[in-house]
């Protein structure tokens, strides 16, 4: 019989209802995780849950907005009796594409609510019990654009920058109490939010949305966008290196490449 690698783990997946989210879910449920999917449409969670028990996979969902404290407690409450040892903070918003000096404050804020303030909120309710327990898993969701430059999008490349700071220093706080915490930082993903961006882009650039699409891809050593089911299979190797803690892997075709 075999034995699948996650199999009698729970994984906790922020921003669950969306294309990423329903991915790494159905990932995690294929690897024998026991899966819950957070966010704040409860239609997409259920589609997104649909999804995962098709494949066969164990899940419950449930709804939270991650950027607020009052809303995270009530999820830390609900979810008391589950034994939740993967904590996926994967919510997050792509904010406004403009340059800099015509991003709001309340544009800029929205950005870093989503992308850092929820991260950090989840952890400080899902980190306690993985501590008294001696085992456990973080992986922050952050991305290529973080660690290179991505023009009009500074909101979102300073929000994911800070991700993996926030993944560096906490591996070294909570490392030593057999926590592992680690950051994937996927490239452009094929799915709606990149072509919503697309078209942003070709707003601003007075061009098409393919040519925006091949522009963006053409950066990338592979010269293709990543896949989501790509992202979701790193996911699940990350979870399998029991070694692996205070890292960033880098799943963006190249696309930090040297052109």
């Amino acid at each position: 019989m075999t034995i699948l690698p996650l199999e009698g783990r729970t994984a906790l997946v922020s921003g669950g209802g969306g294309p990423l989210g329903r991915a790494f879910s159905v990932g995690l449920g294929r690897a024998g995780a026991r899966v819950i999917l957070v966010g704040r449409n409860e239609q997409a969670l259920s589609g997104a849950a649909r999804r995962v028990a098709l494949e066969g996979g164990t899940v419950r969902t449930a709804k939270c907005d991650v950027s607020d404290p009052a809303s995270v407690t009530t999820l830390k409450d609900t979810l008391a009796d589950e034994d939740i040892s993967v904590l996926v903070n994967n919510a997050g918003v792509a904010g406004p594409v403009k340059p800099l000096t015509n991003v709001t404050p309340d544009e800029w804020d929205g950005v870093f609510a989503a992308n850092v303030r929820g991260a950090y909120l989840m952890c400080r309710a899902f980190l306690p019990p993985m501590i008294a327990a001696g085992r456990g898993d973080i992986v922050n969701i952050a991305s290529v654009s973080g660690k290179r430059p991505l023009l009009n999008r500074t909101p979102y490349t300073a929000s994911k920058m800070a991700l993996l700071g926030l993944t560096r220093t906490l591996a070294g706080e909570v490392g030593p109490q057999g926590v592992a915490v680690n950051s994937l930082s996927p490239g452009p993903v094929r799915g709606p939010r990149m072509d919503h961006n697309f078209r942003l882009e070709a707003e601003l650039t007075g061009s098409t949305p393919e040519e925006a699409e091949h522009a963006f891809a053409s950066r990338a050593a592979l010269g293709r966008l990543v896949e989501e089911d790509e992202v979701a299979k790193a996911l699940v190797a990350m979870l399998a290196m029991p070694g692996l803690c205070g890292a960033d892997i880098d799943l963006s075709a190249g696309m930090i490449a040297p052109s």
